[in-house]
C-alpha cells in the first residue's frame, strides 16, 4: 500500500545521492515545501554504503531487472504531455562477484569467546596478548581462517562504499558541513598515510613540514628544491607571472623546467598533484595548491574520510531537510513527469498526481526523451576484502595511493585502503576500493592494479592466511614455524607480502558528465551521480548552481541551529543571561562576578 502524500509542494526531489540531498536541506532550510523520494528502501542511491548482506541484495537487484512496467494511467488537459521516467540502474554494468576462499565449515576455529567480543572488536591477537604464556601454547595450532560463511555472519561489521571518495580539510564540502552546523550529523577520521610507489616498492609521502625534514631518502638540496616549489604554487597561484609561458603547456613541461630531482618531481606529480603527464599546467599548479591549502588542519595529511562510509553524508543534509519539515518517502518511485510548454506542472507517483514549482531528479530517473548527452566519464570500481595491508606499518593505517598508467591505454587508479578502525570491516580484514575512468570493463581496467599490488589466487583451506596482527604483515600458516626463531634463514617474496583477495567486486557506474537537451522543461534540474574527483566538490558546485536557479536571491544552506539554541513559540523557560544582559538578577551577577576572579 502507498500511503497518500500532499499534493502540492515548492520542491521535488527524486533520488536521495549526495546533489539531490544538500538542494533538498537547502530548500526546505529556506522554508520551502519539500518532498524528497527515493524507489530504494535506503538513502544515497548510486553514493550509498551497504553493509555486506544489504550489498548482496543490491547485486541481485541489479541482476533482476528493475525496470518501470508500471501501467501508469495519467489524466492529461490540453497541450500537456506525459514522458516515463527511466531505471535509475539501467547503466551500472559488468557486475562481476568472486570469492577467493572456500565455504569448508570444517576448518579449525577458535571458540566464539575467543574471536570477537560483541561490542569491543577486539581481535584475537589483542586477546592474546592478555593471555598467559600456557595459554597461548595450548593454542599455537589454531588458526583463525576466514571462510565464506564467516564472512557473511559477520555482515554487519562492514560498510562497503559504492562511491568512496575523501574531503579534502578544507574543501568544499567541509566548510559547507561547518557553516551550515551539518558537521555535527557526521564523524571523521584523517587519512594517516597518503602512500606512493617508487623504486619499485610503496613508500609514505611526507606531507606535512615536519614529515618533509625528516625524510632521510631525501637529500637537503631536494627538500630545499621542494619546498620552494610548493611555496610558488600555494602562494602564487595558477594566474601569477611565475606561470607565464605555461598557460598552454603541461604541468609536467613547467616542472622540467625547476632542475627538479626525479624523486622531488615524483612526489608532486603522483603524490600531491595526483597528476598525470597531460594534466595542464593550471590545473597541476590548482591540484597542489588544494593538496597544501589542506594540510595540517585536521592531521599530516590533507584528507579526511567519513566515518561508516561515504554514504554517511547525503543522510546528513536529508536529516537537515527533515528538521526544517521536508517530507521523505524512501520505496516511492517516480514513473513520469507531466510538462505543459515548457515546465514539468507535476509528477506521476504510483496513482498520486503531486504538482511542483521545480523538480530536482538524479540523473537515474530521467526521461530518455529529455536526455541529450549520456556522458563520456564512466567509472571503473573494484572492491576488495583483503587479509592485510598493501604497505606494513607498527599501527593500522588509513591510506591513499594514486598510481599513474603503466602503459599508452591505461588510466591512472586511485586507491583506498580502509581498516577495521574506519568501521569498514571487522578485525584482521581491510577494504581495498579501486576507481579510474572506464575505457574496457572494471575488471579490465584495474587489472594491472590488482597484479600489481594484490594476490588473486584462490587460496587452498591447508595453505589459508592468519593475520596475528590487523595492520601487520603475516606470512602463510604453513610457514609460521620460521617465525619462532628461525626467521633469518627465509627471505619472504614479495609475493608472499602482497594482501590476499578474499572477495572482489567490480563493476561500472554511469558517467557524472550527463546533459539535458534544449527543450527539457526549465524547471527540471539534473543531479549527476558520482564523479571520478576524489573528493565531493563536483556534487557541492552542482547544489550550489541549482538552488541558486531556483531560488537566487535567498542564501544556500545558512547555518542550523542547534538544538539547544531553539526557543518555540510561547516557551516562557527564560533562556541564558550574559553580561551586558540588561536585567542580571543577584544571584546570577554574583555567578558572573565568581567567573571573571577565576578567568
Amino acid at each position: 500500500m502507498e500511503d497518500d502524500l500532499p499534493t502540492e509542494y515548492d520542491v521535488v526531489v527524486v533520488g536521495t545521492g549526495m546533489t539531490e540531498s544538500i538542494v533538498a536541506a537547502a530548500a526546505s532550510r529556506i522554508g520551502k515545501k519539500v518532498l524528497h523520494l527515493d524507489s530504494n528502501e535506503y538513502y544515497g542511491g548510486l553514493w550509498a554504503t551497504f553493509n555486506f548482506d544489504g550489498l548482496q541484495k543490491w547485486i541481485e537487484d541489479l541482476k533482476t531487472a528493475k525496470n518501470n512496467t508500471r501501467d501508469t494511467k495519467v489524466d492529461l488537459e490540453d497541450g500537456q504531455i506525459f514522458l516515463k521516467a527511466s531505471d535509475q540502474y539501467s547503466a551500472v554494468e559488468n557486475i562481476e562477484e568472486t570469492w577467493y576462499i572456500s565455504n569448508d565449515a570444517d576448518l579449525p576455529v577458535l571458540s566464539s569467546k575467543d574471536t570477537q567480543t560483541d561490542g569491543t572488536g577486539d581481535s584475537v591477537g589483542n586477546e592474546g596478548a592478555e593471555k598467559t604464556d600456557e595459554d597461548n601454547t595450548e593454542k599455537k595450532e589454531i588458526v583463525k581462517h576466514w571462510s565464506i560463511d564467516r564472512i557473511k555472519k559477520e555482515y554487519r561489521r562492514f560498510n562497503i562504499d559504492l562511491a568512496p571518495k575523501l574531503l579534502f580539510a578544507r574543501g568544499k564540502l567541509v566548510e559547507l558541513l561547518i557553516s551550515s552546523n551539518i558537521a555535527r550529523y557526521a564523524e571523521f577520521r584523517a587519512v594517516s598515510r597518503v602512500a606512493t610507489y617508487m623504486d619499485g616498492k610503496l613508500t609514505q609521502v611526507p606531507c606535512s613540514r615536519a614529515d618533509v625534514f625528516a625524510n632521510k631518502t631525501v637529500s637537503v638540496i631536494e627538500k630545499r628544491m621542494l619546498m620552494q616549489l610548493l611555496t610558488s604554487c600555494m602562494e602564487q597561484g595558477a594566474d601569477s607571472p611565475e606561470f607565464d609561458g605555461f598557460r598552454d603547456k603541461t604541468f609536467l613541461e613547467y616542472l622540467n623546467t625547476k632542475n627538479l630531482t626525479p624523486i622531488v618531481q615524483h612526489y608532486v606529480v603522483q603524490a600531491i598533484a595526483m597528476v598525470t603527464d597531460k594534466t595542464s599546467c593550471r590545473d597541476g599548479v590548482n591540484r597542489t595548491k588544494h593538496f597544501l591549502n589542506s594540510l595540517g588542519r585536521y592531521g599530516n595529511t590533507p584528507f579526511l574520510w567519513p566515518m561508516y562510509g561515504s554514504g554517511e553524508l547525503p543522510q546528513c543534509f536529508c536529516r537537515l531537510c527533515a528538521v526544517f519539515g521536508g517530507v521523505y518517502c524512501l520505496k516511492r518511485q517516480l514513473d513520469g513527469v507531466v510538462i505543459n510548454e515548457d515546465k514539468c506542472k507535476a509528477i506521476i507517483t504510483g496513482k498520486q498526481r503531486l504538482a511542483l514549482e521545480h523538480l530536482v531528479v538524479g540523473q537515474g530517473h530521467l526521461p530518455p526523451e529529455i536526455v541529450a548527452f549520456e556522458g563520456e566519464q564512466q567509472i571503473s570500481r573494484g572492491i576488495f576484502i583483503t587479509d592485510r595491508s598493501i604497505m606494513q606499518g607498527e599501527k593500522e593505517n588509513l591510506t591513499l595511493l594514486y598510481y599513474p598508467p603503466e602503459e599508452p591505454g591505461q588510466e591512472p587508479v586511485t586507491l583506498i585502503e580502509l581498516g577495521p578502525s574506519t568501521n569498514a570491516c571487522p578485525q584482521g580484514l581491510f577494504m581495498v576500493h579501486m576507481t579510474c575512468k572506464r575505457t574496457k570493463t572494471a575488471k579490465e581496467d584495474l587489472e594491472y592494479m590488482v597484479k600489481k599490488f594484490l594476490r588473486s589466487e584462490m587460496v587452498e583451506p591447508s595453505l589459508g592466511r592468519s593475520s596475528t596482527d590487523s595492520h601487520t604483515q603475516t606470512v602463510s600458516p604453513d610457514k609460521r614455524h620460521l617465525q619462532e626463531g628461525n626467521q633469518q634463514d627465509y627471505e619472504p617474496n614479495e609475493e608472499d607480502l602482497k594482501p590476499q583477495i578474499l572477495w572482489s567486486l567490480y563493476l561500472n557506474l554511469p558517467a557524472s558528465d550527463i546533459k539535458l537537451n534544449d527543450t527539457a522543461p526549465s524547471n527540471i534540474y539534473l543531479c549527476s551521480g558520482p564523479d571520478l574527483e576524489l573528493d565531493f566538490d563536483f556534487a557541492v558546485d552542482q547544489a550550489k548552481e541549482i538552488f541558486k536557479s531556483m531560488y537566487p536571491d535567498d542564501d544556500f544552506l545558512p547555518r542550523a541551529p542547534d538544538p539547544e539554541e531553539i526557543v518555540l513559540e510561547g516557551d516562557e523557560a527564560p533562556g541564558p543571561k550574559f553580561e551586558g544582559d540588561t536585567q542580571v538578577d543577584g544571584e546570577e551577577k554574583q555567578d558572573v562576578e565568581k567567573a571573571e576572579k577565576e578567568e
